[in-house]
């Protein structure tokens, strides 16, 4: 039987936190023992470039650790790595000054000016790319461009980050999404899933700012995440379920230990003990929750890049997450080195 919320009702207390900080270091060590997957082609430039196999997997990396990077304790090793790899997907896009030339040659797309926004989240800035984005941003063109709504606040917030005027209101957008509507729970399946993701992503500034969030979608989101979560574990989809589970900690007021204690054992046994996880499907050499002695690349990889990197990405994401919201509400948890700033 997989793995699942329901093998465990309510968690053991504690459990997350037994197990989050071994998932963190292995998931955050794999994507830095893989940085030749993330390095861009000479010909990323170019018409025939995949953008979804060159940039967006290095800017994913960049958000995800910008987030890492303001959960982890600055003294911990899973600190100093993401603010690493941060430099790293900087030094990637020369500066940012590849992204201008993007920009210069797709100015109708949004996807340079979100990658962009990743660094500026930083506090990594270009003169040069946010004069041509202030140009460019108040245009009728750019606020009018039609995008699905939850794509709508990652500009939104994109624009808010590198420091432009928001071509749009917020609230508004957020009404016109999934999670905005607060549907019906039942329709839940999997592109409603991330769209509900990322529209929490993008209300919070990558969950960084809780309070951000409607008070009835946090009622709603812990009424309804425990068995969503369930079913992405039964069915092993361990992507969704990091994401999901980055959305529980990214709640305002007290995290949902319950669901927290019961979910993270339970994709902890995904992971292999490489560090990747994988997007879907069973797993590979999947290491022991406990097993934290094990470092990345202590054996071979059992997944193509392509395969695990944003579901490795995206644990390390939750993990650093929920390890910042349990240390800092559960007073009663043993003490632990668990890499998290309080």
């Amino acid at each position: 039987m997989t793995a699942s919320v329901a093998t465990a009702p309510g968690g053991t207390a504690g459990a997350a936190l037994s197990v989050l900080p071994g998932v963190l270091r292995r998931a955050l060590g794999w994507a830095d023992a893989h940085r030749a997957g993330f390095v861009l082609p000479v010909d990323v430039l170019e018409p025939h470039t995949e953008v979804n196999r060159t940039l967006k997997p290095l800017g994913e990396l960049a958000q995800l650790c910008t987030t890492i990077s303001r959960s982890a304790a600055p003294h911990t090793p899973e600190h100093g790595t993401a603010e690493d790899l941060i430099t790293f997907a900087w030094d990637q896009v020369h500066a940012g000054d590849l992204l201008l030339e993007l920009l210069r040659g797709e100015p109708f797309a949004a996807y340079p000016y979100e990658i962009y926004a990743a660094f500026a989240g930083y506090g990594l800035r270009n003169e040069g790319f946010e004069r041509l984005a202030g140009t460019l941003s108040a245009t009728r063109g750019w606020a009018h461009t039609e995008q699905q709504a939850n794509r709508e606040l990652g500009l939104i917030n994109s624009e808010r980050r590198v420091g432009t005027a928001p071509h749009a209101d917020a609230g508004d957008v957020l009404a016109r999404t999934w999670l905005g509507g607060l549907s019906e729970p039942w329709m839940f399946e999997g592109p409603s899933g991330y769209a509900l993701t990322h529209t929490v992503f993008h209300i919070t500034d990558w969950c960084c700012e809780p309070e951000r969030m409607p008070a009835d979608m946090d009622a709603y989101l812990r009424a309804w995440l425990p068995p969503w979560i369930d079913g992405c574990l039964e069915s092993r989809q361990w992507d969704l379920t990091g994401e999901l589970l980055a959305v529980a900690a990214a709640l305002p007021g007290p995290p949902p230990t319950d669901l927290l204690d019961a979910a993270w054992p339970a994709l902890a046994t995904a992971q292999a003990p490489s560090g990747a996880v994988p997007e879907t499907g069973p797993t590979l050499q999947a290491a022991s929750p406990g097993d934290a002695g094990r470092g990345p690349g202590a054996e071979p990889d059992p997944y193509p890049f392509l395969a695990c990197y944003h579901s490795t990405l995206v644990t390390a994401f939750a993990a650093a997450l929920s390890l910042k919201r349990l240390t800092a509400h559960r007073t009663d948890a043993a003490p632990v080195d668990t890499g998290a700033a309080v």
